[in-house]
């Protein structure tokens, strides 16, 4: 891998950023409950937050990755990190559900990261070693959330907004440390047009599902995304129900479920790629998803639910197989402004998943069993691993 110093800065940054979302996991549904001082009422409003956030993404993340083409990755991973820092501050004062949902749709509009982060590896990487990267900015992830979700529970504990405090220290002090020590990963292009048509969500989705190849990995990623958003989003919900689990305990599953990842991204999906190839990992870790959904519909014991847990996180190469295989597709010119569109793709997921998954979540606690919706998880996961496996490994043309 080429600028090996400038991929350590980044995978600090991302530790730093993913601690701070980790802090506020397990200590949602406390706030919300406290709150709206009720139940049913704190899982719609949790689902709205996060509707809310993934709307405000698809609008603007198709030209924040424009932006990074024309001006550089820095400065717009570091105005994300500045604006998720403020909406955590808001999260540990705001009053009522309202001012959260302001705030929250504020990040959401300055939500970056994941578009620049993508882009900044695909730039600092040769084809063949970028789902080593992607592994290791996964394993990087998951590390934050080794500590953030044990650090959460603790605090949480204490006062159920101190994590949001906590979180909101480390966002700026993360911008802070991008600002002094991040190196540019690729000089911005000041000739690269920022258009209406390529730097609104319809025109840069358009632009990326036209394409034979990218268009069906997109649509794969989006099936993988509405899989994933819908267990993240009634994750803590469904281990609070279904085994009465403490904010520590959520915590400490969060913590173990993380620590696994790590270890597994960082030391074994680099060389499970590579050996399979990106598409046959893609597939596999796509399989893989589908077996920890389905069966954690029926878990009733604790046991099993760990199984299915580990099961997960050897699906978790999917994601680095996956994005190799896009990045690999697309030009570095255009790097920015297609993980912008894929993040749009994602965000829409983002939008619809959290509040339809939290009704239907809402609805089964009475009406049906609460692993349903990790069933209808699964449909997606299969239609994620058909559409890879449908998709031929070559490289399509460029954005046009």
């Amino acid at each position: 891998m080429r600028r090996a110093p400038a991929l350590t800065v980044l995978l600090g940054t991302v530790f730093l950023d993913m601690l701070g979302l980790g802090l506020i996991v397990p200590i949602v549904p406390a706030l919300m409950t406290s709150i709206t001082e009720d139940a049913a009422a704190a899982v719609f409003w949790s689902g709205l937050l996060g509707s809310v956030y993934g709307l405000l993404q698809f609008v603007v993340s198709p030209l924040l990755g424009r932006l990074s083409d024309r001006h550089g990755r820095r400065p717009v991973l570091l105005a994300s990190l500045t604006c998720l820092g403020v909406d955590w501050l808001a999260h540990a004062a705001s009053p009522s559900p309202w001012a959260l949902l302001v705030f929250h749709a504020a990040a959401g509009a300055c939500a970056a990261t994941y578009t620049v982060v993508n882009a900044y590896i695909a730039d600092v990487t040769e084809p063949g070693a970028r789902a080593q990267a992607y592994g290791l900015i996964g394993a990087a992830f998951g590390l934050g959330f080794v500590a953030g979700p044990v650090l959460g529970g603790l605090l949480g504990a204490v006062d159920v907004r101190l994590p949001f405090v906590a979180a909101a220290v480390l966002c700026f002090a993360n911008a802070a440390y991008g600002w002094f020590v991040l190196p540019e990963s690729r000089p911005g292009d000041p000739s690269t047009p920022v258009t209406l048509r390529l730097a609104n969500p319809i025109g840069a989705i358009a632009a990326v599902l036209r394409r034979p190849v990218l268009g069906r990995l997109a649509r794969a990623r989006f099936c993988a995304d509405v899989a994933r958003m819908t267990h993240q989003s009634t994750w803590t919900f469904y281990l609070t129900h279904q085994f009465a689990f403490s904010t520590t305990q959520i915590g400490l599953v969060l913590a173990v479920s993380a620590l696994a990842g790590v270890v597994y991204q960082a030391r074994a999906v680099g060389p499970v790629v590579r050996r399979l190839g990106d598409k046959r990992a893609a597939v596999a870790g796509s399989l893989l998803g589908l077996v920890s959904l389905s069966g954690t519909a029926f878990v009733s014991v604790p046991w099993l639910l760990y199984l299915m847990c580990a099961v997960g996180v050897l699906g978790s190469l999917a994601g680095a197989a996956a994005q190799s295989w896009i990045s690999r597709s697309v030009r570095a010119d255009e790097q920015g402004t297609v993980q912008g569109a894929l993040t749009g793709i994602g965000a829409v997921a983002e939008t619809v998943v959290p509040i339809t998954a939290g009704v239907a979540f809402g609805w089964s606690l009475t009406y049906a069993s609460p692993g349903l919706v990790y069933l209808g998880a699964a449909v997606f996961a299969a239609g994620s691993a058909l559409l890879l496996a449908a998709t031929p490994d070559v490289v399509p043309r460029a954005m046009g």
